[in-house]
């Protein structure tokens, strides 16, 4: 919306203030409201979510990955642990996620620390990717150097003849992380960039969660 459009519509810079709904008042159950909002609109990938993490340097990374499942544990995505997000993880177990739902005009932004999920998490998650998947994570070995296509193309053809008959089993070197946030901020837009922000904090996984509304 223009900076420069004129005020029609006061009322709408006050009214149905998500921060003061039903549920509102735990961060969790705001999310899944606004995550089954964005999977009914968002015409693709509601689950997209920017992952950041630093290297040994502290420089930042950050890249989209998908949300596998979340619940009080924390958000959980699934990786190749030798990419360069698994490194970074291994070495400094922090990140931060943000999800943004144009349909919606809603972002949400949290940050916390990071555990690997539990191997059988992990394995029953890999039961349920398409078999095509599955090759393709014994086929790559994610972030490093590819000579050619037909190189990777090759590995998977390879991969596929091995595991030709019965399940393919998870490689070790793939599994997921789980990010247990310290604080969740939920924002939405609002015309003339007077948008609502508020973000829940807590001290550790196990406090109560402490709600405080920001300026936009």
């Amino acid at each position: 919306m223009s900076d420069a459009a004129p005020i029609e519509h006061p009322a709408g810079l006050t009214g149905g203030d998500f921060a003061d709904a039903a549920g509102a008042a735990e961060p969790l159950r705001l999310f899944a409201a606004w995550f089954a909002e964005a999977k009914r609109s968002e015409p693709v990938n509601p689950e997209a979510m920017t992952l950041a993490t630093v290297d040994g340097e502290g420089m930042p990374n950050a890249r989209m990955v998908l949300l596998k499942g979340f619940d009080e544990g924390g958000f959980v995505f699934y990786t190749n642990l030798g990419s360069v997000k698994g490194r970074e993880l291994a070495g400094a177990p922090k990140a931060a996620l943000t999800f943004y739902w144009k349909s919606l005009q809603r972002q949400v932004r949290l940050r916390g620390s990071v555990e690997p999920v539990a191997a059988a998490e992990a394995d029953d998650y890999f039961a349920s990717r398409s078999r095509m998947a599955q090759i393709g994570a014994w086929a790559s070995k994610q972030s490093a150097p590819l000579e050619s296509r037909m190189a990777f193309e090759k590995a998977v053809a390879v991969y596929t003849a091995k595991f030709g008959v019965g399940p393919v089993p998870r490689p070790p070197h793939w599994s997921g992380f789980r990010v247990i946030p310290k604080a969740i901020e939920f924002w939405q837009e609002r015309p003339f960039r007077l948008h609502d922000r508020v973000v829940f904090t807590r001290s550790a996984p196990e406090a109560p969660w402490h709600k405080t509304r920001l300026y936009p």
